[in-house]
């Protein structure tokens, strides 16, 4: 690492873009990576489409467990 930097020419917020989000990458483990894509390619669908389903449906899951579930 250097001593100094010279920011005198850099420009503040250059590449901010105000709404962006983020898409953080998700890393699965070795065995349910191998186990998906076996999935995924005898269902004939991407790895992709078939991980946002199952997630869309464990999501639905959950909240509907969640409005039957009593409130304490």
């Amino acid at each position: 690492m250097k001593d100094e930097y010279d920011f005198s020419t850099a420009a503040r917020g250059k590449f901010f873009r105000k709404g962006a989000r983020l898409v953080p990458p998700v890393h699965l483990e070795p065995e349910v990576l191998a186990y998906l894509s076996d999935l995924a390619e005898t269902q004939g669908t991407s790895l992709n489409d078939l991980v946002n389903t199952l997630l869309r449906e464990d999501i639905e899951r959950l909240d509907a467990e969640k409005q039957h579930s009593p409130r304490p």
